[in-house]
């Protein structure tokens, strides 16, 4: 018999966001997107008629805080896990949604990645069922939904430094060369070249030739949106 997929509903306000965090659910075997709702409101509206085992939750919605509908849904009996979707990083508001089943938090911007690590681990802790035989296998249940530590960085790369890029190219909006980059950030040209390459092979940064330039055309990255 065939396993029941996942349940998700997806509680974001802005609707191409909405619609990528739909595409990237899909994507990810075992999980169905079964709503989109933009408000807390349209939110409790779902969950009145549509079971769901997990809302994927951004937590500044327009017309409430998600923790605050998170509590409101704990204390009318709604038990779906939640994993929270924000560009907080505020560590308070981390250590509150612990207690209202937040199981896992993916800051914006986030790769299709970052969002299967955590919903394949999700999995793997939910289908963790019957009596532990010992401290172990609790552990190793807790431990599932617990990220991995991120990748090392390339050779000569700092994890500051290419924060300063990523902001940087992120506020950048219509996207900027190396040299942008390099007097944005205080580096040389080369090395803003290789940071920025890092976040193309990452998926968080597109190239393209930037013409209109006399001789050889610089390319210009730009930040993938949503990302």
């Amino acid at each position: 018999m065939t396993a029941q997929p996942i349940r998700v509903l997806v509680v974001e306000d802005d609707p191409v966001a909405a619609d990528a965090h739909v595409m990237y659910v899909g994507r990810v075997p075992g999980f169905e997107a079964v709503g989109t709702a933009h408000t807390g409101a349209e939110a409790r509206r779902i969950l009145d008629r549509t079971p769901v085992d997990l809302l994927l939750l951004d937590l500044h919605l327009p017309d409430v805080h998600g923790l605050q509908l998170a509590r409101s849904l704990r204390a009318a009996g709604r038990h779906a896990d939640v994993i929270a979707v924000t560009s907080a990083r505020d560590l308070a508001v981390v250590r509150e949604g612990v207690s209202l089943g937040v199981v896992q938090y993916v800051l914006k911007p986030f790769t299709f990645a970052t969002l299967r690590d955590r919903l394949v681990r999700y999995a793997e802790f939910r289908a963790a069922a019957g009596e532990a035989s010992g401290q172990d296998e609790v552990d190793r249940a807790l431990a599932a939904l617990r990220a991995p530590r991120p990748a090392a960085l390339p050779k000569g790369l700092s994890g500051p430094t290419l924060e300063r890029v990523t902001v940087a190219l992120r506020d950048a909006g219509e996207g900027l060369t190396a040299t942008g980059v390099a007097e944005a950030v205080g580096i040389s040209r080369i090395t803003a070249r290789r940071y920025l390459e890092h976040l193309v092979d990452a998926g968080r940064a597109v190239r393209r030739p930037q013409y209109g330039t006399v001789g050889r055309p610089e390319l210009q990255y730009r930040w993938v949106t949503g990302r």
